[in-house]
């Protein structure tokens, strides 16, 4: 049995600690976390999956960014507990998150990530979307919640306002 939530402030150490605990020490220094220096995340999407128990099993961020002067969602960062790894639950964030997403009006979705796990969800490469470096083109992956959504849309990935 799993509760989904929106985080909160009170979640934001707990979070944080997770993501330390699943990714390198390094995660911060990524161009995507440049993005995200100083601008407030989506709050309605960034989820925590807690167990009955109220232990945090899974948790997925999003942030706004432009490309081409264009509204884009910055997924980022998913992680699941290690011990908690194998039970859908990171699948389970992201079918719910991309749901709401679409329902509050967002038309495109934006990941730096592995094309082989993240296809399954529908995004794909894009082409003409430049993240700041250093990151290997061959990750920047997109996935469009309107139809069309993507097309036309090129240029550099930067800050929202």
């Amino acid at each position: 049995m799993y509760r989904l939530e929106e985080e909160t402030e009170a979640d934001w150490w707990e979070v944080e600690a997770l993501y330390d605990l699943c990714f390198a020490p390094g995660r911060t220094a990524l161009s995507s976390y440049r993005l995200r220096d100083g601008v407030r995340p989506v709050t309605e999407l960034c989820l925590v999956l807690r167990d009955g128990d109220g232990v945090l099993a899974a948790v997925i961020r999003y942030w706004p960014v432009l490309v081409g002067g264009k509204r884009v969602l910055l997924l980022g960062p998913i992680a699941v507990h290690p011990t908690r790894q194998g039970e859908g639950l990171g699948g389970l964030l992201m079918h719910e998150s991309l749901a709401e997403a679409r329902r509050l009006g967002w038309e495109r979705v934006l990941l730096v990530g592995d094309a082989p796990y993240y296809n399954r969800f529908g995004f794909t490469r894009l082409e003409g979307v430049l993240m700041p470096p250093p990151t290997n083109p061959d990750r920047i992956l997109g996935l469009a919640l309107q139809p069309g959504a993507w097309d036309g849309v090129r240029g550099e990935v930067t800050k929202a306002a």
